[in-house]
């Protein structure tokens, strides 16, 4: 495989050498997440929200995860338990927000625009080429 390949597919990439361009791979992304990349000991994914989307109150127990604003502005709220998420600030493009294990967050776009967030997990969160194209979808699988 091309180490530079840039496929702009859903595709994960796991386990082999990658290089890709991620702003322009999540402006692509019209999934709610797309894993991109899943390895032993982490995992890349891509997110869209729609205006007025979010990504829903969840909290990792044994994961940290970054997330970083590809594109759009949106709300992140973060807290020790679901009903107190205390924290919050405004994001915009090039934004990162480090969440760590045992934190609950939610992430809500008050844009006009899509919203479009690179994450990444330690460990994997997701399985290997996971792809929900909606919320509802990824809703269901969790259960």
């Amino acid at each position: 495989m091309n180490w530079n390949d840039y496929s702009g597919g859903e595709r994960d990439y796991g386990g082999c050498p990658y290089v890709v361009n991620i702003p322009r791979h999540a402006a692509n992304n019209t999934n709610f997440r797309t894993a991109i990349w899943t390895g032993s000991y982490l995992q890349m994914t891509l997110m869209h929200l729609p205006p007025r989307g979010e990504i829903g109150e969840e909290m990792h127990g044994d994961t940290d995860q970054l997330l970083r604003i590809e594109q759009g502005c949106g709300l992140v709220k973060m807290g020790a338990n679901r009903t107190r998420m205390d924290t919050q600030y405004r994001v915009c493009r090039g934004d990162a927000i480090f969440v760590p294990a045992g934190t609950w967050h939610n992430l809500i776009n008050i844009g006009r625009t899509p919203l479009k967030i690179s994450s990444v997990y330690a460990p994997p969160n997701h399985r290997k080429g996971t792809v929900h194209r909606t919320k509802e979808d990824a809703e269901r699988a969790e259960y």
